[in-house]
């Protein structure tokens, strides 16, 4: 099983989601590899967050492939339309015993482009479209889906809760630890990966909201015991 002493790749990771994590967690001391279907410019995304975190960051920029293979903690951050493909292309690139940290919001823009609804997912979510693809012996959490993007590419903390799904309990306990890492974010054990369907829902009214408030919404659960948030 990973543990976060070594590597994330953050695959997809040129886009404003994968840079916005990978900012916060190069500024919090962890080791990135940033992969995109085009090498050169995963090592542009590279030389940008070396450049926003600081020259002792330790980051690179490599093809997805090669950034699953070198590390045995890996998150996708692909739109939902590329997450089948590139699962797959990455099936032979796992690692055994790794673990993926599933992003993916199932989503469609309205007419216009200004909104966004849920798709229907035929295994419930793209989560566990997610675990279905991956090779036996990999496991997938389900996390992320409910954070700002711009807010994470920027310098405040943020104010929000990351709940984490996970048929996979020590899958759940290193999510839960990165996702701590993240100034501002409390963390939330959320059961099983069939709770991912709620938790992917729920991005599509925070962006209606955001759109129609001009904000950057997220989300926190109240009335839990505080060791819930541990």
């Amino acid at each position: 099983m990973s543990s976060n002493s070594s590597p994330i790749a953050i695959l997809g990771g040129t886009g404003p989601a994968g840079m916005g994590l990978a900012l916060r967690w190069l500024r919090a001391g962890e080791s990135i590899v940033i992969g995109s279907r085009d090498p050169q410019r995963a090592q542009q995304a590279a030389d940008e967050l070396k450049q926003r975190a600081g020259l002792q960051a330790k980051v690179s920029g490599v093809e997805n492939i090669a950034a699953c293979a070198a590390c045995e903690t890996s998150v996708l951050t692909v739109p939902f339309e590329g997450q089948t493909s590139l699962l797959k292309q990455l099936k032979p690139a796992f690692r055994p015993g790794s673990v993926l940290i599933d992003a993916t919001v199932p989503l469609a823009s309205s007419i216009g482009g200004r909104a966004s609804r849920p798709l229907g997912v035929w295994q419930g979510s793209a989560a566990q479209q997610a675990a279905e693809l991956v090779p036996k012996g990999v496991s997938v959490a389900a996390a992320f889906h409910n954070l700002s993007a711009e807010l994470l590419n920027g310098d405040d903390p943020l104010d929000c809760d990351v709940i984490v799904c996970s048929d996979d309990p020590e899958a759940t306990d290193l999510t839960r630890r990165l996702a701590a890492k993240i100034s501002g974010i409390r963390t939330i054990d959320g059961g099983k990966l069939e709770n991912a369907r709620i938790i992917e829902q729920i991005t599509a009214l925070l962006i209606g909201l955001n759109i129609r408030h001009k904000g950057h919404s997220g989300i926190r659960i109240t009335g839990l015991p505080e060791e819930a948030y541990r």
